[in-house]
């Protein structure tokens, strides 16, 4: 393949983050933005030694599964990757993307682990609590636009008025805001923030919605290049008939020339800079910028399993109730305080100080005195702690946890860590580490926490081996063995099915036979003998032979 040729196929699958796959008699093309089977006419980009990569250019035949898509911006916006998939199959393919990304992990070690599926959202539309929209055109010199970025692009911006992944309040404070700044722009007296000059005015649209109270925040971000009385915009937002409450009509003043909403100084326009939200019976304030999970409802399924992977450890006595539990990048403490009746202490470590601030205030709320949460950079706070923790609770950043900070998470030696991760590849890259150095996998789900999006969330409870000191090396000839017991543990179904559930793939009756004899497990005598007759038999390739012998060793046959 060569840049800019032209190829057609179809998308044989999609691994993690939307990124499709497809198979050519020259090699294999990487396409974003595609769904599984469906035919695709690709603009060859990259070449490189495994793969091209390619531009998707027209969609030729739809998937099988295709359904029309509930959202008129589909296409356009970038927000939304699987709209025209049935539920049901995102959640089928989140959950082998998960599967897949952890399954070096898995075969790195050879005690179970328990895939427990994925966890459904309770809401799949509607459900966002938090949308930062952008100021901006559509093309160069168009009307004001007020939304999401354009699919592939980082300056073009498409008005997303019609977003069924907000509810309607968003909508209508959206084309209010709208309504009120284009007659201006028009008439040339306000602007838009230009990223490439690093000029104009109007920069973001922020608004929260708490999902129990209803009690909306509304936060205007702007540079400080031009002066305009927002008195009228204001009282726009206030005569809008909402379902929820405006409770803060705020600015923010923001000149970085970082494309995020940064608080550089924040006025209150109306009301008040906070609302309260509730998850599982606690009471949280949320600031304009504060950390909080942005779909409250699959939030409270995230922390029950987190809470119940911690349940099942008491409930086993592997673990007391009073222990020290670390939460280590807590945010705004959300799980530390979930914890707190659980532990003698909880103690939560997050670098940034306002969510710090916010988890000390949430704690006062709910009257919980055995949280304590420290602003600062895990790698440099855990030195300072006196306390050595019994269980440790990781909920880090997209791009996981710095090895140096991993390393002293380690050195603590804590029989257990639940790891909270929004990116399954840097969960992986960690995974490997905890694996050399004692730890192994015992549970883990996924969690779709953003439906129709390509982010999946997933929950993994690690345990630590007992260490070498504890145990003796002791080799065993295989006629040493009562072969007659060792048979006896497993049929060669149960054998099948076990390598079917974990591997997925099947294997025939002959090679499990092999590979038992290989390992000393000896068959009756012309047991495996082919009909064929040249007398050749075939041989168990090694990928499947792998997976026999850890399905004998589960089976603890050899």
């Amino acid at each position: 393949m060569k840049k800019k040729e032209v190829i057609s196929g179809t998308v044989k699958r999609v691994e993690f983050p939307n990124k499709g796959i497809i198979e050519t008699s020259e090699g294999k093309v990487v396409v974003k933005g595609v769904l599984p089977d469906q035919k695709v006419s690709v603009q060859i980009q990259k070449v490189r030694k495994d793969r091209a990569e390619g531009r998707l250019l027209e969609v030729l035949e739809e998937s099988p599964d295709y359904v029309e898509s509930p959202c008129i911006h589909f296409g356009k916006c970038g927000g939304c990757s699987y709209l025209t998939m049935p539920y049901v199959k995102q959640l089928g393919l989140k959950e082998q993307q998960v599967r897949s990304i952890l399954k070096p992990a898995i075969e790195r070690q050879s005690s179970k682990v328990t895939w427990e599926g994925i966890k459904t959202s309770p809401v799949k539309f509607a459900y966002r609590n938090k949308m930062e929209f952008s100021f901006g055109d559509e093309v160069v010199g168009g009307p004001l636009c007020l939304g999401m970025h354009k699919k592939g692009s980082f300056y073009d911006i498409v008005t997303v008025s019609g977003c069924r992944i907000v509810d309607d309040d968003y909508k209508a404070i959206l084309s209010a805001t709208l309504d009120y700044f284009t007659p201006m722009y028009e008439r040339k007296e306000i602007s838009f923030y230009h990223r490439m000059k690093q000029e104009g005015y109007l920069r973001h649209l922020l608004v929260r919605r708490a999902v129990k109270t209803g009690d909306i925040l509304v936060d205007l971000i702007t540079t400080t290049k031009e002066e305009h009385n927002l008195e009228g915009f204001k009282d726009a937002l206030l005569n809008l008939s909402l379902s929820g409450r405006i409770v803060g009509i705020l600015h923010t003043k923001n000149d970085s020339l970082a494309d995020a909403v940064i608080d550089e100084g924040t006025e209150i326009l109306f009301g008040q800079d906070y609302f309260y939200e509730y998850l599982l019976g606690l009471k949280f304030k949320i600031s304009p910028f504060s950390f909080f999970q942005t779909n409250s409802l699959s939030a409270e399924v995230l922390y029950k399993t987190v809470r119940g992977y911690i349940k099942s450890l008491y409930d086993q006595g592997k673990i007391g109730n009073d222990g020290v539990i670390f939460d280590l990048y807590s945010g705004t403490g959300t799980i530390a305080q979930l914890l707190a009746p659980v532990a003698n202490k909880v103690i939560g470590v997050e670098i940034v100080d306002e969510a710090v601030e916010a988890a000390k205030e949430n704690a006062r709320l709910n009257h919980l005195d055995n949280c304590h949460f420290i602003a600062g950079d895990v790698l440099k706070v855990l030195d300072e702690i006196e306390e050595k923790p019994d269980l440790i609770i990781l909920d880090p950043p997209r791009d996981g946890i710095n090895p140096k900070a991993l390393t002293k998470i380690i050195s603590y030696g804590v029989p257990y860590i639940i790891y909270v991760s929004c990116k399954p590849t840097s969960l992986a890259r960690d995974l490997e580490i905890f694996q050399e150095n004692g730890y192994v996998m015992t549970r883990a789900v996924a969690h779709d926490q953003f439906p129709w999006t390509s982010h999946v969330e997933t929950v993994c409870l690690l345990s630590k081996l007992k260490s070498a000191e504890q145990h003796i090396e002791v080799e065993v000839a295989s006629k040493d063995l009562n072969i007659t017991s060792a048979e006896a543990k497993a049929t060669y179904n149960k054998i099948r099915e076990w390598v079917e559930n974990n591997y997925q793939f099947s294997v025939p009756n002959l090679y499990i036979a092999q590979v038992k004899r290989k390992h000393g497990i000896l068959e009756h005598e012309n047991y495996n003998q082919t009909g064929n007759s040249d007398g050749k038999q075939p041989q168990c390739p090694p990928d499947k032979e792998k997976a026999i012998e850890e399905a004998l060793k589960h089976f603890k046959m050899i």
